[in-house]
C-alpha cells in the first residue's frame, strides 16, 4: 500500500480522470444529462458527483476518495461542518425510542446533541467514564443502537479504548461512530479496531489553514448511502470551493502532522512540572493515566494539550492574556497555534451545570502550530511565568 503522502496526492486521480495537473473547482450547483435514463439514474445514485451538488459534486468525491483511502474504509462523503457530519449521520442512523451511549468527556457541541437535541425527538442518551471500558456494557439497554466516541477527547484528552468498545458492540448488533478529529487518520485509524463509521470536523487538521468549515464521514458504502439519504433532507451540503480548499490543505497533512505531534509533545513536557500547572492533559506523557493504550492505538498524539492551572479561572485568562504566538480563538488544527478556555466557549451549547460536570474552570486548550518548536515554548514558559504566579496582577506581552 502506498504511503499517506502519496496517497494525499494521488488517491483522487481515478474519480473524474482530466488532464489537468491542478484540480479544477467544479463550481457549479447543477449538472445537465445527455438523455433520460442518464438523468434518472443520476438522481437516484448514492453520494453522485453529477446531478446536483446538495447531492454530490466532483470536488466532493476527491475529498472522500482521499479521505476513505487515508481511513482504510470503504467509502467516505463530505458535509458542510463537522457537526453537519455527526448530526446528519445520528438522524440517519436512530429514531424515536432509541437509546445511545456516549463520553463524558467530549466536545461540547456533541455533548450537546446527545443531552439537548437527541430527547427532543424521543432518543434517549447515556454519557459514561471513557476511561472505563466496563462502563459501556453498563450503559446498554436492549434499545441501545449507537455508540458516540471521541479519542483523545476534546478537551481533557482522556483516551478511549477502541478495541474493547467496538468489541462489545458487535456482541449486542450496536453501531459504532468515532470522532478523529484529534488524532487525524495519520495518528489513528478507528476503522482498523472495527469502528463502523469515522467523523472529523474537516475544518481543523485536515484542511490545516483555517480558511475552510467543512466535515467529513468514513466508513462502508452502506452506512454512508443511508447517511447520504439523511444528508439530501438536511441540506448541509458543502461548496464546490470550500471542498476544493479543503482537498488542497490534505495534500499536505502528511507534511504537516509530525510538526504537530513534535509541537504538542514538546509543550506538554515543558508545561508538566511547571509550579502553576496543576496538570497537563496529553496522551503523549508518560504520566498520562492511559498512556499505554493511547500508544497501543495511536502512532502519535497530536498538537492539543489540555493545561490545567492550580489557579482556576484566573490563572487559565492570564495565561491565555500573556501568549505571544498562540492567538485566542475557537478552533484548532491550523498552522498557527491557538488557545482557548473551553469552560466560556462551551456555554453557548451547554448549560452552566453540565459545563462544571465536564470540564474545569482552570482548563486551557493549547493547539500548537507548526511554527518552531523552540519559540512556542519558550512562549508558554514567560506566559505560564518563571515562578508559576500566573494572576491578573502578573506583567507580560499582552497578544
Amino acid at each position: 500500500m502506498p504511503g499517506s503522502s502519496t496517497v494525499t496526492v494521488h488517491a483522487d486521480r481515478g474519480v473524474l480522470p482530466q488532464r489537468a495537473v491542478a484540480t479544477p473547482i467544479y463550481q457549479t450547483a447543477a449538472f445537465s444529462a445527455p438523455d433520460g435514463d442518464t438523468f434518472a439514474r443520476a438522481a437516484v445514485e448514492p453520494r453522485g458527483q453529477d446531478f446536483y451538488t446538495r447531492f454530490g459534486n466532483p470536488n466532493h468525491a476527491q475529498v472522500a476518495a482521499v479521505v476513505a483511502e487515508l481511513e482504510g474504509t470503504e467509502a467516505a462523503m463530505v458535509t458542510a461542518s463537522g457537526m453537519a457530519a455527526l448530526t446528519t449521520a445520528v438522524l440517519a442512523l436512530v429514531c424515536a425510542g432509541d437509546h445511545v451511549v456516549g463520553q463524558r468527556s467530549t466536545y461540547g457541541g456533541t455533548a450537546s446533541v446527545l443531552l439537548n437535541l437527541l430527547p427532543r425527538f424521543g432518543v434517549t442518551t447515556t454519557l459514561v467514564d471513557q476511561t472505563d471500558p466496563a462502563a459501556f456494557a453498563k450503559a446498554l439497554t436492549p434499545r441501545t443502537r449507537l455508540i458516540l466516541v471521541e479519542t483523545p477527547s476534546n478537551p481533557l484528552l482522556q483516551v478511549t479504548d477502541l478495541r474493547a468498545v467496538t468489541d462489545l458492540a458487535r456482541a449486542h448488533d450496536v453501531l459504532t461512530m468515532a470522532d478523529n478529529t484529534f488524532a487525524t487518520p495519520l495518528n489513528q485509524r478507528p476503522a482498523d479496531f472495527g469502528v463502523d463509521l469515522v467523523w472529523h470536523s474537516a475544518t481543523k487538521y485536515l484542511n490545516g489553514h483555517s480558511d475552510v468549515s467543512a466535515g467529513v464521514l468514513a466508513g462502508p458504502a452502506r452506512l454512508l448511502d443511508r447517511v447520504w439519504d439523511t444528508g439530501l433532507l438536511t441540506g448541509a451540503v458543502l461548496g464546490p470551493f470550500d471542498a476544493w480548499l479543503l482537498l488542497r490543505g490534505m495534500r499536505t497533512l502528511p507534511l504537516r502532522m509530525p510538526r504537530h505531534n513534535a509541537n504538542g509533545q514538546a509543550l506538554a513536557e515543558a508545561l508538566d512540572a511547571h509550579p502553576a500547572v496543576h496538570r497537563v492533559h496529553y496522551p503523549g506523557l508518560a504520566s498520562h493515566p492511559q498512556h499505554r493504550l493511547a500508544v497501543s492505538q495511536m502512532s502519535g498524539f497530536g498538537g492539543v494539550l489540555g493545561i490545567e492551572f492550580t489557579g482556576g479561572f484566573e490563572a487559565a485568562d492570564a495565561f491565555l492574556g500573556r501568549l505571544r504566538y498562540a492567538r485566542r480563538s475557537a478552533s484548532l488544527g491550523g498552522v498557527e497555534s491557538l488557545a482557548v478556555h473551553p469552560a466560556s466557549m462551551w456555554r453557548g451549547m451547554l448549560s452552566e451545570d453540565q459545563i462544571s460536570a465536564s470540564v474545569p474552570p482552570g482548563l486551557v486548550r493549547l493547539a500548537a502550530g507548526t511554527e518552531d518548536t523552540a519559540d512556542l515554548v519558550a512562549d508558554v514558559l514567560a506566559a505560564a511565568g518563571a515562578e508559576g504566579a500566573v494572576g491578573p496582577g502578573a506583567e507580560g506581552t499582552r497578544a
